[in-house]
């Protein structure tokens, strides 16, 4: 198996240990046999589908609706939680491809399956100037909704002008991969 092989793997294994863990800790997994029913699965969107509705908080707890907010532009959707150690490398490369872009380009929109607190931590030292949306992660969450039914981070969405899903990638970009991917 090749070294960067390897080194997926493990990040992937990380994050869905780090969203079970996160789960735990909320006290969604649970040993008792009174827990309550899993909620119903939620079909995630397929490249060519309309970008689903996705209306998140920010960090100030305005509610930003993806699709009113950039209809028109393309835009690139990551999920990512501070937790997350690929998520976290990427974050450079999200930034210098967003302000590469500017008001024009390919928007980039980050969707935190995190707390506020965390994220504002993260953020305090590692900023970023593109928006960021929170969300919880759990069966149902923004991620899954946009395709993610694996529900392993980090997961970007492109979308096009047209409001309709481009391309979905599971896994950190590397370097200067970002540019290529969202033409």
């Amino acid at each position: 198996m090749k070294p960067a092989t390897k080194i997926v793997l493990a990040a992937l294994a990380a994050g869905v240990l780090g969203v079970a863990a996160g789960l735990w800790r909320e006290g969604r997994f649970t040993s008792s046999s009174s827990a309550p029913a899993a909620a119903p699965a939620v079909a995630g969107a397929e490249v060519g589908d309309p970008l689903p509705s996705v209306a998140l908080p920010d960090l100030d707890g305005k509610i930003v609706d993806l699709r009113t907010r950039f209809a028109g532009k393309p835009l690139l959707i990551n999920v990512w939680a501070s937790w997350c150690g690929p998520c976290v490398k990427e974050m450079p490369e999200l930034e210098r491809f967003s302000r590469e872009q500017g008001t024009h380009g390919t928007q980039v929109v980050g969707l935190a399956l995190d707390t506020p607190e965390a994220v504002r931590e993260f953020l305090g030292r590692v900023p970023v100037g593109y928006p960021i949306v929170l969300d919880m992660p759990g069966p149902a969450d923004a991620s899954v909704r946009l395709g993610n039914t694996r529900g392993l981070l980090p997961y970007s969405v492109l979308v096009g002008a047209d409001g309709r899903i481009a391309k979905r990638k599971l896994g950190p970009f590397e370097a200067g991969e970002i540019r290529d991917w969202a033409r």
